[in-house]
């Protein structure tokens, strides 16, 4: 049998470690959060808590590998890429909602929440204009709040395990190795706590699994391209907000609503998919880059 190179093995065993000490590091809050019951317990600090425990697996396993914290991507990407990470995400979420708005599974808008916003916000506007003020600031203001979580995550998933994997098994392995790592990652909350759409938790977790699988395609593509772990800290962010704060609360129960919307139901992981494959179609223009992928980035494109 041919011997391992010593730096494919490395590599490998780095990535072990990874995957050791983020899942021991998320044993503390997966415990804390299903002992609470609620995502919301801990005033969200154990939320916050368990999204950076990726970043701190990775900085773990680079100072036991004598590695430096750059070979994490931290250079600011292209403003085209900075811009595509904002907007993709919105374009996939708002194209889901419209699908689901449009054929009458789900509602629009949700008078509830909207009236609610009136009095959120204290500006006497009425429910339409509260609706349109919390749109604008949480849309864009709002992905500040969101980016200081989902950095956690990135450092750990675009940042440290999407090169690691590609300087082995090339885009399409790392897309779909990262994937399954980060939907297992989610699967304790998932099936145990009340992290879920409201359906059969089979359902849901089908529909996430499919959702985060495909995102990791685009996610994948764009760190690789871009050479930067801040694509995938504001694509994340984008993703979040929108999906969560925005669309999803805007959205009204029509009886059946919650098997078609947010990341468990059944629209959002067919749009993905679709966008996913256009990405994949894209792979070739990541070729060249492995030999990149253990300094601080890659070449510019």
């Amino acid at each position: 049998m041919a011997e391992t190179a010593p730096e494919t093995k490395s590599s490998w065993v780095q990535i072990a470690i990874y995957l050791l000490l983020l899942f021991a590091f998320s044993s503390v809050f997966y415990l804390l959060l299903l002992r609470a019951g609620k995502l919301a317990s801990g005033a969200g600090l154990y939320i916050v808590g368990i999204m950076w425990c990726p970043a701190l697996a990775a900085l773990a396993t680079l100072k036991l590998s004598r590695r430096k914290l750059a070979d994490l991507g931290w250079k600011w990407p292209q403003g085209k890429y900075a811009a595509m990470s904002w907007l993709i995400p919105l374009f996939y979420a708002l194209t889901t909602y419209l699908i689901v708005w449009g054929s009458g599974l789900g509602g629009f808008p949700n008078t509830t929440f909207t009236t609610r916003l009136s009095s959120l916000l204290g500006l006497r506007l009425g429910p339409t204009l509260s609706t349109v003020a919390y749109i604008l600031l949480a849309g864009t203001f709002g992905m500040v709040q969101s980016l200081a979580t989902a950095l956690g995550e990135e450092i750990g998933w675009r940042g440290f395990l999407v090169p690691e994997l590609f300087r082995n098994v090339g885009f399409t392995g790392t897309a779909l190795i990262s994937g399954v790592v980060w939907s297992v990652w989610h699967y304790p909350i998932l099936i145990w706590g009340n992290y879920h759409g409201g359906t059969p938790i089979w359902y849901s977790l089908t529909c996430f699994t499919v959702l985060v699988l495909s995102v990791s395609f685009i996610f994948a593509w764009m760190r690789l391209k871009s050479g930067s772990l801040w694509v995938g800290a504001l694509l994340h962010a984008s993703h979040n907000l929108y999906i969560q704060n925005i669309l999803t609360p805007l959205t009204r129960d029509t009886g059946k609503t919650a098997w078609y919307i947010d990341e468990f139901g059944a629209v959002l992981p067919l749009v993905t998919l679709a966008v996913a494959v256009y990405f994949w179609l894209r792979r070739g223009e990541l070729d060249g880059k492995s030999d990149a992928v253990k300094t601080t980035g890659y070449p510019d494109s």
